[in-house]
């Protein structure tokens, strides 16, 4: 039956969440940005405002650092000296020279150049007494005799607030005087430099950066006089302007002239401060814009709003819907329409689970056995090994490769491998700090155990001392649970478990000399490749050889290249000489040509010409390289060649016995001589579903195909395709098809003559 969606509570509960989502929420922000508002626009503003009126102060700082680099020009300046002003001919140059000065700086309304004890000044207009400053600039609270004082003993670079200035009869204008001491050589200084700047000057420029700013600007010297002022308009009391000069760099805001401004300061090196005062009603009227917006969005979202959450309760909906309609159609299941949707799909979830359980000891050992051959995991994340149980917290690895001989086992079923592998799938020795992760591997009879141990810093010499009582105590522990000794292979220890491959390919060279000693025997890897100088082959370790030897056998082409660049490398360092290098060299190929012709790769003899001729070390490793490539990528090629074969005469041998009551994945394992994680994992790579899927699915068609073209009694048709249990097989039927085997042949072969197919069922159920 299909879930009617207009009678859906969980679909009605859906629209009714969404509807709340969005209307809610609308209606809270919308309260929100309102209030907000005001603070928000203030903000932005004020921020602009610190960002352009920490511009303008820089340009007003760069300013008044070039007045005091020409300062420091015309103090080295040889046509500006006292000899040349006063000479009668070369005054002339002077005054010219004075002239270019002023052209350097947009600010400068005038330059004066006085020398201390003179009574005449020199400018771009030329050389003047004194009453210069009570005829043409008569400055309104600077009168001569401070002035002449002032030029005469400054000793900094000194600036005076702006005042009303009388040019002549032109109209007075407020202008600063800026007096610089020059002193070449840091000799005491001889004379002084007065610009005279007009307050236009300076607050022009802040003006023009703030472009769109409509407020009070000021610059405040270090002792908090006025320097310069745009009032636009504004008055306030001397007691505001002061508080304006203590405020701190940032934004603030105050009430001045009994109206609330927002106020912006900032403080150059030089000590200079930088104030600007807006009328807070200057942002006040975007606000009526924004509440128009608000209103518009709030009814806009209301209808949209509303409409949406119909749509997206139905979208929500509609993968549910259709995940019932799967699982529906996977498994057959009755949806009981009193319950929540959400909790017959969370019940037939739960119903996977377990199946996916059953899973987990296929996909560990598959990660472990990646570890083993290739040192990796590939590209799996750190966490999906977590929730398999596979943790590398330990200072040193090692692998242990077990092995029995071919019929050990008298069961032909294998049930002691099985209790093995529930031995050793997690194994702790806590007395010895170690734990030991089981894999089983895909040759037949063969397990391997990766061994995790903690090792003291510095201690490292003594590995094998802590090995040796590990691997005692887990032959025991195998031993005591199986009843048959197996031959094991160690492989040595490593301080990451990235090395795994090369202790797994060390392990499975000792397994193949421990299975030579029979049953029980155990063999360190270090113990066949020695230590001493005579065990070494023509000075290439002789556990180098032994590594690459199995790495090719397995097709572990990391190992493989790593053992030759280990091999070339000892020979530069030994440093032998050249007949006896090119011998060693061809030992190393020897070795590998001969492990190709046991593997059958017998087409590699004919580059031995191409290897052999190599003109350096780097070269033959390149050479060797490619040949390990050449070996390895065949193994690998023959190993998925005679998987897929084996696979296919596993699925033929199955299609033909799939009636046999005794079919089991032991039975097949134990025929074709391979592990049943190893079977399981290939067979499901293959046939795209599980053996026992596989068996169900085959017993299935053909159950039907009797039904449909034979009239045999339903018991004996189920009995023929290997189920013993009729009742159950009934039951699994229904929950496959919907309909009892003797509903469905009634359905699908109306002519019948059988008169109630039914009772053969209820006769099988009874």
């Amino acid at each position: 039956m299909k879930w009617n969606h207009f009678k859906s509570k969980l679909l009605f509960k859906y629209t009714l969440s969404y509807i709340s989502i969005f209307l809610i929420p609308l209606v809270i922000l919308t309260i929100i940005i309102y209030h907000n508002a005001v603070d928000t626009l203030r903000s932005e503003i004020e921020q602009t405002n610190v960002n352009q009126l920490t511009q303008a102060k820089t340009v007003i700082d760069d300013r008044m650092k070039e007045l005091q680099d020409i300062a420091f020009r015309i103090a080295y300046d040889e046509q500006l000296t006292r000899y040349w002003t006063h000479h009668p001919y070369y005054s002339r140059e002077s005054i010219a020279a004075l002239v270019k000065y002023k052209a350097t700086s947009s600010i400068i309304d005038e330059l004066f150049l006085f020398f201390r004890g003179d009574d005449s000044i020199y400018s771009s207009q030329g050389s003047e007494n004194l009453d210069v400053f009570t005829g043409r600039y008569k400055f309104n609270t600077w009168n001569k005799t401070d002035m002449i004082r002032d030029l005469n003993n400054v000793q900094f670079p000194t600036i005076r607030p702006a005042e009303q200035v009388v040019q002549g009869t032109k109209v007075p204008n407020s202008m600063l005087a800026y007096l610089v001491p020059i002193a070449p050589n840091n000799t005491p200084a001889h004379g002084t430099v007065m610009y005279l700047i007009h307050e236009s000057n300076l607050t022009g420029l802040i003006d023009s950066i703030l472009s769109d700013y409509h407020g009070m600007t000021y610059i405040f010297d270090n002792y908090g006089q006025v320097l310069a002022a745009n009032y636009k308009g504004e008055t306030i009391t001397e007691q505001e302007v002061k508080s304006l000069f203590e405020l701190e760099p940032g934004t603030h805001s105050l009430s001045l002239n009994q109206e609330p401004h927002s106020v912006v300061s900032v403080k150059s090196d030089a000590g200079w401060t930088y104030v600007t005062a807006m009328p807070s009603n200057q942002f006040f009227s975007r606000i009526v814009h924004i509440r128009t917006f608000v209103v518009l969005v709030f009814s806009f979202m209301v209808v949209m709003g509303t409409f949406l959450a119909i749509l997206l309760a139905r979208r929500q909906y509609h993968p549910i819907s259709d995940l019932m309609e799967f699982i529906r159609l996977k498994n057959n299941p009755e949806p009981s329409t009193t319950s929540n949707e959400l909790e017959w799909i969370k019940k037939t979830l739960h119903d996977y689970s377990q199946r996916v359980d059953l899973q987990e000891p296929y996909a560990r050992n598959h990660i472990l056995l990646m570890l083993l051959k290739h040192g990796h995991t590939g590209e799996l994340p750190s966490e999906f090994t977590d929730n398999l149980g596979i943790r590398f917290n330990r200072s040193h690895y090692f692998v242990m490769t077990l092995g029995w001989e071919m019929h050990a086992f008298p069961i032909v079923d294998h049930p002691e491998q099985r209790t093995i592998m529930q031995l050793i799938n997690d194994m702790e020795l806590p007395e010895l700090s170690a734990y030991a992760y089981g894999v089983e591997l895909p040759q037949p009879d063969q397990v391997a155990l990766i061994v995790g141990f903690n090792a003291e810093v510095g201690h490292e010499s003594s590995l094998n001392a802590r090995m040796e009582p590990i691997v005692e105590s887990l032959q025991s522990m195998v031993t005591e649970h199986v009843g048959v000794a197996p031959a094991i292979g160690i492989g040595n220890s490593y301080s990451s478990p990235l090395q795994l491959n090369q202790s797994y390919i060390e392990a499975s060279t000792a397994l193949e000399a421990s299975m030579l000693h029979g049953q029980g025997s155990s063999t360190f890897f270090n113990a066949l490749s020695g230590s001493s100088e005579e065990d070494s082959s023509f000075w290439v370790p002789k556990d180098v050889l032994l590594k690459l030897v199995q790495s090719l056998k397995q097709g572990s082409y990391d190992v493989a290249v790593q053992m030759v660049s280990t091999a070339l490398n000892t020979l530069k360092s030994e440093m032998p000489s050249v007949p006896l290098l090119r011998c060693i060299c061809f030992d190393i190929l020897n070795t590998m040509l001969k492990t190709a012709s046991e593997l059958g790769i017998h087409h590699v003899v004919n580059q031995l010409p191409r290897i052999t001729s190599y003109d350096s070390l780097e070269d033959l490793e390149k050479k060797l390289t490619g040949l390990a490539a050449e070996i390895c990528a065949h193994v690998e090629a023959k190993s998925e060649t005679e998987e897929s074969s084996l696979m296919d005469e596993i699925v033929a041998y199955i299609d033909a016995n799939f009636s046999d009551y005794d079919l089991s994945l032991g039975t097949i394992s134990s025929k074709f001589t391979i592990s049943s994680s190893y079977f399981s994992r290939s067979f499901k790579e293959k046939i795209g579903m599980n053996f026992t899927q596989y068996i169900w699915q085959k017993r299935m068609d053909e159950v039907i195909r009797l039904l449909l073209h034979t009239t045999d009694p339903l018991k004996d048709i189920i009995t023929r395709v290997g189920y013993l249990d009729t009742p159950n097989f009934i039951r699994k039927f229904k929950k496959e098809t919907g309909y009892t085997p003797g509903q469905y042949r009634k359905m699908h072969r109306p002519n019948d003559s059988s008169d109630s197919p039914d009772d053969d069922d209820e006769e099988c159920l009874g």
